[in-house]
């Protein structure tokens, strides 16, 4: 009778525990799709800030070209004004690329309210940072690693209370029952403690 009771104590542990198991899973996958989702984000930051560093390249070789066309007197006097007027605007087509930059890099809450310039659907302040991603992967990355703790400990905890109900040795039987007891704890701690991490990015 004893014996019955045993078994049934461990199976009910052993059940709360794999239910613990499969929504740490559950948060796993989900966190670590997040992660995935935020390297394509990264990517496709990194690459809008390549553009506009080839526009400003470009725009920055036109105004040069006619600063030095104007300075080497290749242009004759009436038009000089008129190129004035022209690279002025290009310099501040210049300042505004830079300034889209910073945000495409730092993240519209970065930057400031005051440097908004790159709009997303029509809306400012809406712009988030390459670097702002990479802090986001960094720490999923951190609870990544938290929840394979937790999965390795709950595995270990599942096969010590397999074990329990299959030794025959009451003070054998009882050992691997608390060791299960105590790497189910564990996992679980280290669950949540994944868990609070991931919830920051």
């Amino acid at each position: 009778m004893e014996e019955h009771s045993f078994e049934i104590k461990c199976g009910i542990v052993i059940a709360i525990f794999a239910a613990v198991m499969a929504l740490s899973d559950m948060f796993a996958g989900k966190y670590g799709e997040d992660e995935i989702k935020f390297i394509n984000e990264k990517s496709s930051s990194y690459m809008w800030y390549q553009a506009k560093s080839i526009r400003e390249t470009v725009v920055e070789g036109q105004r040069d070209l006619i600063n030095t066309l104007v300075q080497g007197k290749a242009i004759n006097e009436n038009s000089q004004n008129l190129l004035k007027e022209h690279t002025d605007k290009l310099t501040k087509k210049i300042e505004r690329y830079e300034k889209e930059k910073a945000e495409i890099l730092k993240g519209s809450s970065k930057v400031g309210e005051v440097n908004w310039v790159q709009d997303v659907d029509g809306k400012l302040g809406q712009v988030i940072g390459a670097k702002e991603y990479e802090e986001k992967i960094e720490t999923l990355g951190k609870a990544g690693d938290q929840f394979d703790l937790s999965n390795l400990f709950f595995q270990i905890c599942l096969v010590m209370g397999a074990i329990s109900l299959v030794v025959k040795k009451p003070s054998l039987r009882t050992t691997f029952f608390y060791v299960m007891i105590f790497l189910g704890v564990l996992g679980s701690g280290f669950s949540f403690m994944a868990l609070t991490i991931a919830m920051k990015a």
